[in-house]
């Protein structure tokens, strides 16, 4: 039996917002998140920015992708989740900001943290109470405590429980 390889994450939780906020006009807009589809592929590209290769994610049936958009503009996408449901949590394999959301000059600020809340709503959608895991780069255990109120496990896992889930659930969404 194949062992399970886990990308250590990366993202940034710059803020948690209710939307997403335009970093230049400070505009808030309102956001979905929806399945990926084949033909979003041919935009998710290394020579696009992307740092991840999303086609494997999106290929491996064990696995949900999703992508983060704007109202009524579902072609432009603002940041990917992919999750595999487990026996009593949902796990977040990957998440990624577009590039174009990323450092100094990013467009719009909180797409992290609006993934990491629709993590949590299909937790509790599943039944879960909102628990989600992931595992952490070592030198972000510290942030992901601060921002998603998650709680180091062991190792580099990050687990987020019921409270901390649904404070992210509700910044973000209506349940």
């Amino acid at each position: 039996m194949e062992t399970q390889k886990y990308i250590e994450q990366d993202f940034f939780v710059d803020s948690l917002t209710n939307s997403i906020l335009n970093t230049i006009s400070g505009d808030s807009f309102q956001t979905e998140v929806i399945r990926l589809n084949k033909q979003d592929l041919n935009l998710i590209t290394k020579k696009r920015g992307w740092n991840f290769n999303w086609k494997a994610e999106y290929d491996n049936i064990q696995k949900e992708v999703y992508k983060l958009c704007i109202i009524n503009n579902t072609n432009i996408v603002q940041g990917l989740l992919s999750v595999s449901v487990e026996k009593d949590h949902v796990f977040m394999n990957l998440l990624e900001s577009a590039p174009f959301n990323i450092g100094k000059t990013k467009i719009y600020e909180g797409v992290a943290g609006n993934l990491v809340a629709y993590a949590c709503k299909i937790s509790f959608q599943r039944g879960f109470d909102g628990y989600i895991a992931f595992t952490a780069k070592s030198k972000l255990i510290e942030h992901y405590e601060k921002a998603l109120g998650a709680f180091h496990f062991k190792n580099q896992r990050m687990i987020i429980e019921t409270n901390a889930a649904r404070v992210l659930v509700e910044k973000y969404f209506k349940i």
